[in-house]
């Protein structure tokens, strides 16, 4: 999988509040670009599945990784492309948590090859301001 981007943000809450906020899927489109609504099927788990409205298209994620309070890893899959979202929150202090996101993509052939810098930086321009969106969330709340 080739790296899209991988950024990391410090939320002035504790891990377990920050987790909360992350799996809060009825409210994630407040910090998720582009999301209108999403709902999981299940318990945030792995095998769970998101599925959301994004730009004006109903679409599906997966939970493929999942340690509660740390770590999940959402997969989507459009066409021959599959993206790996990974957010890990890292507990620091008493009052704040470094939060990172790193998207992975995967496609095969020769026009990915030859599109993936452009792709790289549209997921980046698009996704990479989701942690700072996020801490906005809950600064705000």
């Amino acid at each position: 999988m080739a790296q899209a981007f991988s950024v990391e943000e410090i939320i002035g809450h504790p891990a377990p509040h920050v987790w909360a906020a992350l799996v809060d899927w009825p409210n994630a489109h407040r910090w998720m670009p582009g999301i209108d609504t999403i709902a999981a099927d299940g318990e945030t788990a792995e095998g769970t599945r998101l599925t959301f409205r994004a730009r004006g298209k109903d679409r599906s994620s997966t939970i493929v990784g999942c340690v509660a309070g740390q770590s999940i890893v959402l997969r989507s899959v459009q066409g021959g492309v599959r993206a790996d979202y990974a957010y890990e929150v890292h507990p620091h202090d008493e009052g704040t948590s470094p939060l990172t996101l790193t998207a992975d993509c995967q496609s095969t052939g020769v026009l990915w090859r030859v599109m993936w810098p452009l792709v790289r930086i549209a997921i980046g321009a698009s996704d990479a301001k989701q942690l700072r969106l996020l801490r906005a969330t809950l600064e705000d709340a």
